[in-house]
């Protein structure tokens, strides 16, 4: 048998690293620290083998993906700098991103072997669980680890000025229910829906349920290729939502915002999208003034008074309310970084659907929870986080390099 060499040694850590910095994403000064160092750590033992260690680490193919991913993310950024409508900013946080392309290939290395992958997926499953587990004892008793409730929804671990618990668990969802189905069949994997289910429902966030909906039908097409399956699992969500449903009253006004948009009309749209028409309306503007390359990366909410309608709703508080980003990944995209940006962005999708595709089943396999996991969080139809702020950059670049480097391990192509 062949020994390890000393980089692959060394690197035998990167899983449980990368499991520390989601562990910590409810903290996110820790998370950030954690983040750089993993950074610098990476950087300096490449640097001190000269990356000749690299390919014992994972292959070309690889570190080509996670490379082309990331460029496609950083790239509109850095031009978008250029003529942003604050250069500074915008400059700063290219020029910080920096610091992702290192950690993305110590992710992607973390995954590169059977034991990475087990140790990394098994570990996602095992924070969700906990998160999850917490969730259910705040619906239960008011507190959780993260403090108490808000009065209309489940905050979590990430506490009650941190509403971003339903959209993790959401996107996030595929690894424990691969988990679950993995060691526990198909009992397991419907105890885990159902859970899931419960816990985004209260968590509150819309955008949240269209990502786990998505989540769990792909996930119970790959896992059982049963229609029964997704029936039992939809009348299972149906009694979960009834339940919920009469038990709080927000959840209640939240499904009734929802179906306001049967109505049809303008109103009746925007008041089930939260008031956020006329902030897309402004990002359409913002996208037309700067066609090329937009306003700048988190340049929106600086621009935004001067792209909204003189009755924006969003104007009458001092700080633009949510005007702050688009909250919808193709709005957000054209308006920060233009047509070069979108261009960037797709480019990168061909590719990641064009390494899918040529992928052998085994690649495929080993890379399912990965890939649901980030396609139902760039999912273009619906709302979404700012993608280029701190925390939900770095979980779609973290998903990213966890489906390169499980996708394409061992180089993951069919024999020509």
């Amino acid at each position: 048998m062949q020994a390890s060499s000393p980089t692959e040694a060394r690197l035998r850590w990167a899983p449980w690293w990368v499991l520390a910095f989601v562990a910590l994403w409810p903290l996110p000064g820790p998370a950030e620290t954690v983040l750089s160092l993993g950074s610098l750590l990476a950087m300096a033992l490449l640097a001190l083998r000269r990356f000749r260690g690299g390919m014992v680490l994972l292959s070309h193919e690889a570190w080509a993906l996670t490379s082309v991913l990331f460029l496609s993310y950083w790239l509109p950024e850095l031009v978008s700098s250029l003529d942003a409508y604050n250069p500074g900013r915008a400059l700063r946080e290219s020029l910080l991103d920096l610091r992702y392309l290192p950690f993305l290939w110590l992710v992607a290395i973390a995954v590169g072997t059977e034991r990475g992958r087990r140790l990394t997926f098994g570990g996602l499953a095992v924070i969700l669980g906990f998160w999850l587990l917490d969730a259910l004892v705040q619906a239960s008793t008011g507190f959780s680890l993260g403090g108490p409730a808000t009065a209309d929804r489940l905050s979590g671990v990430f506490g009650a000025d941190n509403l971003k618990l339903g959209l993790v668990l959401a996107s996030l969802a595929p690894f424990p229910l691969t988990s679950a189905a993995e060691r526990f069949g198909l009992a397991g994997w419907l105890v885990a829906a159902l859970v899931l289910v419960a816990v985004v429902l209260l968590a509150g966030a819309r955008a949240s349920w269209v990502t786990l909906g998505l989540v769990l039908v792909f996930s119970a097409w790959q896992q059982f290729r049963n229609r029964r399956v997704i029936v039992a699992l939809a009348l299972g969500a149906a009694a979960v939502l009834c339940v919920a449903t009469l038990g709080s009253d927000k959840l209640q006004q939240r499904i009734e915002r929802t179906e306001a948009m049967l109505a049809g009309s303008p109103e009746g749209m925007d008041h089930a999208l939260s008031g956020r028409l006329p902030i897309w309306a402004t990002a359409l503007r913002m996208a037309a003034a700067h066609p090329v390359n937009g306003v700048g990366v988190r340049g929106f909410r600086d621009a935004y008074p001067q792209y909204a309608a003189p009755d924006d709703p969003w104007l009458r508080d001092g700080d633009h309310g949510a005007g702050y980003h688009a909250h919808q990944i193709v709005l957000e995209v054209l308006s920060e970084t233009g047509l070069f940006g979108l261009l960037c962005w797709l480019g990168g999708v061909a590719l990641a659907c064009r390494a899918w595709r040529f992928a052998t089943p085994e690649a495929r396999l080993r890379a399912r929870a990965p890939a649901l996991a980030l396609a139902v969080t760039l999912f273009p139809l619906n709302t979404h986080l700012a993608f280029y702020s701190t925390f939900w950059g770095g979980l779609t670049l973290l998903l990213a390099a966890l489906y390169a480097g499980s996708l394409l391990a061992d180089g993951g192509r069919r024999p020509d």
